[in-house]
């Protein structure tokens, strides 16, 4: 037994939420305005609603930048720990993968301190001295 299908041709209205306080307010002020007869003045607001600052002039901090002289850089692995970490690792015949696992890293973290493109995190430092059990920071 097939139950015939049936469609609700009601209609759906959807309505705005109704305006709050703050709106009603303005609204009632622009009104009272406009029966007085007073003059409505308009400003148009420009980058309303951007995501811009309105007072971000291009070229304001740009003189200051190419005036820098100082040369910014991370500080980087010292070629000394990076030559002592691939000998001690060699020496206990691990791969950089076996390396990063015992310490609890990614490879690619044992890769860059072995490559000289890390900085020099000194918790990292000390999983790399218990691991392989050689001192790699300080005098030896």
């Amino acid at each position: 037994m097939s139950v015939p299908i049936q469609q609700d041709w009601e209609p759906v209205i959807i309505r705005k939420k109704a305006p709050n306080a703050a709106a009603k307010r303005d609204e009632k002020a622009v009104n009272e305005a406009r029966r007085a007869g007073g003059a409505i003045e308009v400003v148009k607001k420009y980058n309303a609603g951007s995501n811009k600052a309105s007072s971000s002039t291009p070229g304001l901090n740009t003189k200051k930048l190419d005036e820098e002289t100082e040369v910014l850089a991370h500080e980087k692995v010292s070629s000394d720990l990076k030559k002592a970490i691939i000998q001690a690792r060699m020496e206990k015949k691990m791969t950089q993968a076996k390396l990063a696992q015992l310490i609890n890293e990614k490879p690619q973290i044992v890769q860059d301190y072995e490559s000289g493109k890390a900085i020099p995190n000194q918790q990292i430092i000390s999983k790399l001295e218990r691991v392989l059990g050689t001192k790699l920071r300080g005098k030896k």
